[in-house]
């Protein structure tokens, strides 16, 4: 019988590695964090001024797609796995006090230290709630984008990810995102890891299954693109970099 991926295990590990992100932004992790990291992905400086510093320090992003999301004052915005909050805030400051942004994430300490955020430094109009991407607490077309950065690979479900997102976008909505993709397809000893998805690793799914788990969802592709800025940390992904094509992209679809 072959192995199956533990998801309750994975759901604790991922729980736990970005509790400490939250908390601990100086930690060190296989992944970059911090301002430096975002400004190189392509975070404008002078719209990161107005982000606040905390949200920045744990900012734990895998590139930039913001041109591709195109967003505009007035719009409702929603941040998939909004972790450190620090895209939210981002967004923020392109739909204006007049637009809102609303970011979900499955981790307590993130929910509430991005919150205390919003709260401290004037975001009346940004909100974080807990949940889970594959099942969003929102009603059906609420919001005219969609954006999420380095989260959706670390979802053992992410066909029901892309159909949720579908679900909660008005018509002609925007999907803008990046994340942790694969050219090869990688072994099932890998994939059913519990640790290397929480690595960013084993949960990487080949890009051409990717994209098409995208279109299958409703949604039309607009532009797959390389993030050649984002590096790995740690040698156990270094390899997978080299061995199975373990990279970053960005890409944008419409809601048809």
């Amino acid at each position: 019988m072959s192995k199956s991926l533990d998801t309750n295990k994975l759901e604790r590990e991922v729980k736990s590695m970005y509790q400490d992100v939250a908390e601990s932004s100086g930690g060190e992790f296989h992944f970059e964090t911090g301002r430096d990291l975002a400004e190189r992905l392509g975070y404008e400086p002078d719209i990161l001024t107005y982000v606040p510093d905390e949200a920045i320090d744990s900012f734990a992003g895998v590139g930039y797609y913001f041109e591709m999301a195109d967003l505009e004052p007035r719009e409702d915005v929603l941040d998939l796995g909004s972790g450190s909050g620090m895209d939210a805030f981002y967004a923020a400051m392109h739909v204006t006090e007049t637009g809102s942004v609303v970011g979900v994430d499955m981790t307590p300490a993130q929910v509430e230290k991005s919150n205390a955020l919003a709260a401290d430094n004037g975001f009346h109009n940004v909100s974080f709630r807990r949940g889970y991407i594959e099942s969003l607490p929102f009603d059906d077309e609420s919001f005219d984008a969609a954006i999420s950065n380095g989260v959706i690979n670390l979802s053992a479900k992410k066909d029901r990810v892309f159909e949720e997102a579908h679900r909660v976008l008005r018509p002609g909505g925007r999907l803008a995102l990046s994340d942790i993709i694969s050219e090869r397809q990688m072994p099932e000893s890998i994939k059913t890891d519990a640790d290397l998805w929480a690595a960013c690793i084993g949960g990487a799914e080949q890009v051409d299954s990717y994209t098409s788990l995208v279109e299958a969802a409703g949604f039309d592709l607009e532009e797959v693109r390389e993030n050649t800025e984002y590096e790995f940390l740690s040698d156990q992904a270094t390899n997978a970099c080299r061995k199975y094509g373990v990279k970053s992209i960005s890409l944008s679809a419409r809601k048809r």
